[in-house]
């Protein structure tokens, strides 16, 4: 696993407004980590926190120089999402991907993060139409170097397993359209189930094997951008309507992955979704030596100041150094 180089998001460094942007990239590069995923919303308030404010454009060029500044890449701009076949006029979505792919390049990002539609009421799962749409996007993007990186998200609206991700790619068929693979949205989708009491759907290790086989045998690795590591807090009591997470009208699966989305192995928090079953197919057996990103929402960082990012970034790396020792006494 040497080979891999390691990548964060920002959302995985922190969620209280103290937790700083150039905070959480001086955190991501003492403790380790190669790249960072920045999230557009911190690249804003950066700029508004500044006095003078700067524009975005202007605090993205500023962030990009300080993740230069400790050797940190910039792996992706994100979620630009709800993107295609939605409802609202394609020029001014094409106007939106614009000014974020102009962001995606200050920032010196090699991808625009997409997650699959899951705006249900306002879209179309017109297949065609989302494929002639996404390959404008993927265009648009080209022209200033950058590639869309597209997600199954498990509450995605048409879209919400790996092979109907990885349809999507071979369908727009552009070099610079290919996969985010998130172990979240895998184990999410076939395995767990945070509504029930166990925590797990039926027959759900069966359904987890056959996925896992099907990607080993038939998703080409070349169509691959980079993957994604999280676990999942079991829920306790099920999500329902008296649940303090519990949002009327967003998905379960979009509820669990905004709060309760933990890092690798923490078993002491309540993770326990099965991340090395996951991992083994995507690094074992099918050999994924790229890219490899954590990404996290963890509850415990909104509510609570006194978890600066660095501790953070430090729980991320032993959070993967569990998982790489997992991994290697099973090989």
């Amino acid at each position: 696993m040497s080979q891999t180089s390691l990548a964060i998001t920002t959302s995985s460094l922190g969620l209280h407004p103290s937790h700083s942007l150039p905070e959480k990239i001086k955190a991501a590069a003492s403790n380790g980590f190669s790249l960072i995923e920045i999230v557009y919303q911190e690249i804003d308030d950066y700029g508004s926190s500044q006095n003078p404010p700067l524009n975005i454009h202007t605090a993205a060029l500023a962030i990009a120089q300080l993740c230069s500044s400790v050797n940190l890449a910039v792996l992706a701009l994100n979620p630009f999402k709800n993107f295609e076949g939605h409802n609202s006029p394609l020029p001014d979505r094409l106007e939106s991907a614009r000014h974020w792919i102009e962001i995606a390049a200050c920032l010196g990002a090699k991808y625009l993060q997409v997650p699959s539609q899951f705006d249900t009421a306002n879209s179309t799962g017109d297949w065609s139409l989302m494929v002639t749409e996404l390959r404008q996007l993927s265009d648009l993007a080209s022209s200033q170097s950058i590639s869309i990186a597209y997600e199954a998200v498990a509450w995605g609206s048409y879209i919400d397993t790996w092979e109907d991700s990885l349809q999507m790619v071979q369908d727009v068929n552009s070099p610079n359209f290919g996969l985010c693979l998130d172990s979240f949205h895998v184990a999410a989708r076939v395995w767990g189930d945070n509504t029930v009491e166990s925590g797990v759907r039926v027959d759900t290790d069966v359904a987890l094997q056959a996925s896992l086989d099907r990607f080993v045998e038939s998703c080409p690795l070349d169509r691959i951008f980079y993957v994604q590591f999280s676990d999942g807090e079991r829920v306790l009591p099920p999500l329902s309507p008296r649940h303090r997470f519990y949002q009327e009208g967003f998905p379960s699966g979009l509820t669990w992955s905004r709060n309760m989305r933990v890092f690798p192995l923490e078993t002491e928090l309540g993770a326990y979704l099965p991340v090395v079953e996951i991992a083994r197919a995507w690094l074992h057996r099918k050999q994924w030596t790229g890219v490899v990103s954590i990404e996290i929402f963890d509850w415990r960082m909104r509510d609570d100041e006194s978890r600066r990012p660095d501790e953070n970034a430090n729980r991320g790396m032993r959070s993967w150094e569990k998982l790489v020792d997992a991994l290697d006494k099973h090989h």
